[in-house]
């Protein structure tokens, strides 16, 4: 179900755009209808109450609870099955935010990814999006929704776009707390140019090197990161929020003396951040995770030479390690079918 849908309905029973408001703003907020100045009895349309019941259930059906997996760092990777039997995985990250997935599968391809393995299963809907910002509120407090849970969120647009003019509007969330992830694609960036509700970006980045670029995201868009910084850099400065380039360090790949060379070239005097991720381990791959010193020796010379640059590590990963793993692992012992 998506938002136009649940939207639709409420429309066909008599609501106005305040009553859809109203109840869209405390389905996601996660709060009872009886909150606020205007008792719902008083407020809205006889029929609109008489199948709100039918409707509560259909809309916490969208992502159900399978089950929780608590980090050390305070985060929970979730595993949250659909009304179809798929599942994706959300995570509660320190600190109030949720990462929410986009797509069951993914059709990208990353190399060192686990969730693009068994490409694209299908798009998750703007109302199953919703429905797990909801779904973690109900767990802790929510202030952020990164996009960066399974799947690309450029190749699910429509979906992604409605949802975070949702949150961005009704939710209590900021803008700039709404952070849109993507490998980069040019639809992407004119369509979140001319929204409404302008969230923050983050762009794959992962390599400064083309052809290297390319072997590690086979089927992304042919943007070289010269053009995908551009992309970003104009979107910075048109929003005023640093745009957060994204770096899985990858040992012996992409962490060597050329690549520091490149990024200092590529984001000095940029309005950005680059999140330097070490590789979260996956079996059967052959990517490796350089050690902590490393990672921490590499951020240091990048930020003493002008870039600014924030050492993260995956939340969870004592847990379930890098996105995808925790669905993968699961689904041999429950039902995930491809519709």
């Amino acid at each position: 179900m998506n938002l136009e849908t649940i939207r639709s309905r409420l429309r066909s029973l008599g609501a106005q755009p305040l009553h859809e408001q109203r109840i869209l703003r405390d389905w996601v907020r996660a709060q009872p209808y009886d909150q606020g100045r205007r008792r719902p009895q008083d407020f809205l349309p006889k029929p609109v109450r008489e199948a709100l019941p039918a409707l509560d259930a259909e809309l916490h059906g969208m992502a159900r609870l399978i089950s929780t997996h608590p980090g050390e760092d305070g985060s929970a990777r979730l595993l949250v099955g659909l009304a179809d039997g798929q599942a994706v995985e959300t995570v509660l990250l320190p600190r109030d935010g949720v990462c929410v997935s986009s797509q069951v599968g993914c059709a990208v391809g990353c190399q060192f990814c686990m969730t693009g393995r068994d490409g694209l299963i299908r798009q998750v809907t703007s109302g199953e999006i919703v429905a797990q910002v909801v779904l973690a509120r109900r767990q802790r407090p929510v202030k952020k929704v990164v996009f960066m849970g399974m799947g690309e969120p450029a190749h699910n647009l429509d979906n992604v776009l409605a949802a975070i003019e949702l949150l961005g509007t009704e939710a209590n969330i900021g803008h700039k707390n709404l952070v849109f992830s993507t490998v980069g694609d040019v639809r992407a960036f004119e369509r979140l140019a001319a929204s409404t509700v302008k969230p923050a970006l983050a762009l794959s980045l992962h390599t400064t090197k083309p052809g290297l670029r390319e072997q590690l995201l086979p089927r992304a868009p042919k943007l070289t990161p010269r053009e995908l910084v551009e992309h970003g850099e104009r979107y910075a400065r048109a929003t005023g929020y640093p745009v957060q380039f994204q770096w899985t360090l990858l040992e012996g790949v992409n962490d060597g003396d050329d690549e520091l060379d490149g990024i200092v070239e590529l984001l000095k005097g940029k309005h950005a951040v680059l999140n330097m991720i070490p590789y979260n381990t996956i079996p059967d791959l052959a990517f490796k995770r350089p050690s902590w010193e490393k990672a921490r020796a590499i951020a240091a010379a990048l930020h003493q030479r002008g870039v600014l640059t924030k050492l993260r590590d995956s939340a969870g990963q004592d847990v379930d390690g890098g996105c995808g793993q925790l669905r993968a692992r699961v689904a041999r012992s429950i039902p995930i079918r491809a519709i």
